[in-house]
């Protein structure tokens, strides 16, 4: 039997060109080829809001031939019906970078702090808008999080559907909504034309980038955090030694200078957790992520 691999891998996106799940892996994938002396080829199946990409990536061989950018989307899709799959349905080989949740309002608006926001928000239910995301998926769970860690109705305020975390950030811009909870990577544009005001950061640290921008926790006390979580995984059964040798290679090529440079450019953590790690952190969410949907009155599965 030749040894692994001795042939071209491919690495599915299940998200579409250009995006920061796309970034990432096509930043990785050739520094990933020097280590593995094999190359990689990036592969997008975008679709159903990735839930094409991730089944592709399950229903692949475990041969190590096919593997794929595996999301905390994974969290989301069997409590909203939209898919059986979870995390628990792939091998996974290391989490690569996570994108922080924001509260971000529009520049001129009258709030100058996360605590003046959610005053307003307690004196005024139901009129005051948040954006960011489609109900029920990652920008939005960020705000149910948020609202219930600090024992606040999410109904007190109309959630406006967003396709997405820049066109929310643009919703607040034009003044279509008083808020989004979408990533600060995704209003970096914005904040630097002083289109937007980045009221904290959902992380637990604040982003060398944006210094003078707090935690959420610093500004009231809330534990609460929330990213988009990216890493790499493969098919459920992938053996061992491939596994190890695909998680040494991602660890080496996610100490590059190239990969840190490229995602601190774009305001994106990186972080490099190890498989066991990572899908501890996986599992938290998926059951945190499900009382939030339920709670709010979304889940369907």
């Amino acid at each position: 039997m030749a040894a692994w691999p001795d042939r071209p891998i491919t690495l599915i996106v299940p998200y579409p060109a250009g995006g920061g799940t796309d970034i990432v892996a096509r930043t990785l994938a050739p520094i990933m080829e020097r280590e593995l002396k094999a190359t990689i080829n990036v592969v997008n199946r975008a679709g159903g809001g990735g839930v094409t990409g991730h089944d592709a990536i399950a229903r692949a061989q475990p041969d190590g031939y096919t593997i794929g950018m595996i999301t905390n989307d994974l969290s989301f899709y069997t409590h909203l019906g939209q898919s059986k799959l979870t995390h628990r349905d792939f091998a996974k080989i290391g989490q690569t970078n996570e994108i922080l949740g924001s509260v971000t309002v529009r520049e001129g608006a009258p709030w100058n702090t996360v605590g003046e926001l959610l005053a307003a928000i307690k004196a005024q239910p139901g009129k005051l808008r948040g954006t960011g995301a489609a109900p029920g998926v990652n920008w939005h769970v960020g705000f149910l999080g948020m609202m219930d860690s600090l024992k606040m109705d999410p109904r007190s305020v109309v959630w406006v559907p967003a396709q997405g975390g820049t066109l929310g950030h643009q919703d607040v811009a034009a003044g279509g909504s008083e808020f989004s909870t979408s990533s600060l990577a995704e209003a970096r544009a914005l904040l630097e034309a002083k289109k937007v005001r980045t009221l904290c950061l959902m992380g637990d640290a604040r982003a060398e980038q944006f210094p003078d921008i707090p935690t959420l926790k610093e500004a009231t006390g809330s534990d609460w955090t929330f990213a988009v979580v990216h890493g790499m995984g493969g098919p459920k059964g992938l053996p061992a030694d491939i596994t190890a040798r695909l998680s040494e290679a991602l660890a080496k090529a996610h100490a590059n200078a190239d990969f840190q440079a490229a995602l601190k450019q774009r305001t994106i953590r990186a972080i490099n957790r190890k498989p066991d790690a990572w899908e501890a952190i996986l599992e938290q969410q998926l059951n945190a992520y499900g009382r939030l949907l339920r709670d709010a009155g979304l889940a369907r599965g």
